[in-house]
């Protein structure tokens, strides 16, 4: 009986330990491919982009100063 539920745990920690290593491989692969890294930025830049077009009129001055003579 002991037997059989040792079995049975090293089958699961080796399908267990492959399963890891695949999706480790796979995500790796994916990280390096010109898609993800496409995504990545459109993803930032539109973030950017929203928030520029709220934060620029908060940063600009109301008035400014008279023309200094050189």
């Amino acid at each position: 009986m002991f037997n059989k539920i040792c079995q049975v745990a090293s089958l699961l920690s080796l399908l267990l330990s492959g399963s890891m290593a695949a999706f480790g491989y796979v995500a790796i692969r994916y990280m390096q491919s010109p898609e993800f890294e496409r995504d990545l930025k459109n993803k930032v830049m539109g973030d950017l982009k929203d928030k520029m077009i709220d934060e620029i009129p908060k940063q600009l001055p109301k008035f400014s100063g008279p023309i200094l003579p050189m």
